[in-house]
């Protein structure tokens, strides 16, 4: 059977083969990925329909998880794309990888790294910088507020130890954990990573608040200073 060919302009297609009036009659599992972005893009241009476009993002980036964390001038190669199609994309995605997060969202008090990294690793693995989190805990140990220090580079980010206090004496946090990412995938700790770590114990110390771990996420991986028992060994050094 050959494939049927349509007009470039969606809006000339049969109603049932349009993306938006297929999600609304058949449901938006229906849809390819094609589609689905269809509907972000909305639009197409001269000689491209808003599928076109759609297929050209996957060519590009090979899947929708890669699209993450994209700088915006990648999306510009792609002829037809502006700033308010690019911001529709993104928005969709993020509100993806949040949801994944909510999925894995846990309650109550935090009781190991894996607690944390179930979290995160949705929000963190896909990203093509690096970004320090604090998660600021209450006296239960429980998470009760999430902040964004720092977005770095691709391969380093540099926190202030100082607004990182802050942060936590601003919320009235006695405790916290804090994280970031490694692009590359390798999760192995720099020593940069290690001497901020040091460093914020001894300050936090110095503050009577406590620094239950530092997370590093990767490709579906990660690595725990307290699981390591590195953790402790700094706060070892500190009391010596």
């Amino acid at each position: 059977m050959k494939n049927k060919e349509y007009p470039k302009a969606i809006k000339n297609w049969p109603e049932d083969d349009r993306p938006r009036e297929k999600l609304l009659k058949y449901g938006e599992h229906s849809l390819s990925n094609a589609e689905l972005l269809a509907i972000l893009i909305r639009t197409g241009i001269a000689g491209k329909s808003a599928i076109d476009l759609g297929r050209e993002l996957l060519n590009k980036f090979k899947s929708l998880r890669m699209m993450s964390g994209v700088d915006l001038s990648e999306f510009k190669e792609i002829s037809g794309l502006k700033n308010a199609k690019i911001a529709q994309i993104k928005a969709a995605i993020e509100l993806g990888r949040r949801m994944m997060s909510e999925e894995k969202a846990f309650h109550g008090a935090v009781k190991s790294s894996a607690d944390v990294v179930d979290f995160l690793m949705p929000l963190m693995r896909d990203l093509k910088k690096e970004l320090f989190k604090i998660l600021l805990l209450d006296k239960g140990n429980r998470i009760f507020e999430m902040v964004d220090i720092d977005l770095g580079t691709v391969d380093r980010v540099n926190p202030s130890v100082r607004e990182i206090l802050i942060t936590a004496l601003k919320y009235q946090s006695p405790a916290m954990i804090v994280a970031h990412n490694h692009p590359s995938g390798n999760v192995e700790p720099s020593e940069s990573d290690k001497i901020l770590t040091k460093d914020l114990l001894i300050a936090a110390r110095a503050m009577e608040l406590r620094i239950f771990d530092h997370v590093i996420i990767g490709e579906n991986n990660y690595f725990s200073f307290a699981d390591e028992g590195l953790i402790e060994d700094y706060e070892m050094e500190v009391t010596k």
